[in-house]
């Protein structure tokens, strides 16, 4: 397959498909030998606003695309291709009909994760997005975020599980700490029916659920949950995702990610094996007050 054709096969999300444009506008750039303002004075536009589409953080426009190619001399279907990705990028997302709810740094997470083929992630005070019922989703927005809108924010939190049970699934490994399965959310009722549906979910095939128990003592990750998401095109690297209260970074440098990566491998060696997880998780669905 020739560059052309490997461009054209880029996945269907605009985020990714934004990343993507973003990387080869960067390496093209670099390969004509210019620097950004060499570039940005020829593209017609602020050396800030090329700098901020070759790296995700804004799209830019076919036409400003086919600008930008013509300026590197790149032509035929390595251009078409290229522009067809930009095409693409324009289009909505589902998670962009929540934007009221969803504010924009997290709508690029959610962009990244519906395309990812494997999610990794490690949580150690509550159940990760993709496996909460939605009554302990509801809890947690109240507790973190209040009232305000909060049918919709759990509908989005829901609509973005689909990645768990379409055609080609997502891969999820997850490790959870002890403490994400003891601390009641929204009552034992709510607590106990949360716990049941991890244990389902970790009958699936593309689930793997982890308990990292309180007796291992210190674990690497002692500092941060996070999550790394790969995608089935080998083109777009592996993205590390870190989030706190007010904001969330994307981070891509392949030191970041190998080095998230081997945390994640020495924490499934630490916890409890997947079937004695799932065992321990319905032990404590049935043993909870």
């Amino acid at each position: 397959m020739d560059r052309g054709a490997k461009l054209a096969a880029v996945s269907g999300s605009p985020t990714v498909r934004r990343r993507r444009i973003a990387r080869e506008l960067r390496h093209l750039r670099e390969r004509a030998g210019m620097n950004l303002e060499q570039a940005a004075r020829q593209l017609d536009m602020s050396k800030s606003n090329l700098s901020r589409i070759e790296n995700a953080q804004i799209g830019i426009k076919p036409r400003d695309v086919r600008a930008a190619l013509a300026l590197y001399q790149v032509t035929g279907t390595d251009a078409e291709a290229l522009i067809d990705i930009a095409r693409g990028a324009q289009q909505r997302g589902w998670w962009q009909n929540y934007s009221d709810v969803l504010p924009v740094w997290f709508e690029f997470y959610v962009g990244l994760e519906a395309e990812a083929s494997a999610v990794w992630t490690y949580e150690a005070e509550t159940v990760p997005g993709l496996m909460q019922t939605e009554d302990y989703a509801r809890a947690v927005y109240r507790l973190t975020a209040g009232e305000d809108d909060l049918d919709r924010k759990v509908a989005a939190r829901i609509r973005r599980q689909e990645v768990l049970h379409r055609e080609n699934p997502v891969e999820l490994s997850a490790v959870l700490n002890e403490a994400v399965l003891l601390r009641s959310v929204g009552g034992p009722e709510v607590m106990s029916q949360q716990l049941d549906h991890l244990a389902d979910l970790s009958e699936l095939p593309n689930v793997t659920i982890q308990v990292l128990p309180f007796s291992v003592g210190g674990h690497p990750a002692m500092t941060t949950p996070y999550v790394i998401i790969s995608f089935p095109d080998a083109a777009d690297e592996p993205v590390v995702y870190l989030e706190n209260l007010t904001n969330g970074q994307a981070l891509e440098e392949q030191d970041h990610v190998r080095g998230y990566t081997l945390v994640h491998e020495r924490l499934r060696k630490m916890a409890l094996a997947p079937d004695e997880s799932t065992a321990w998780i319905r032990k404590a669905s049935r043993n909870r007050p």
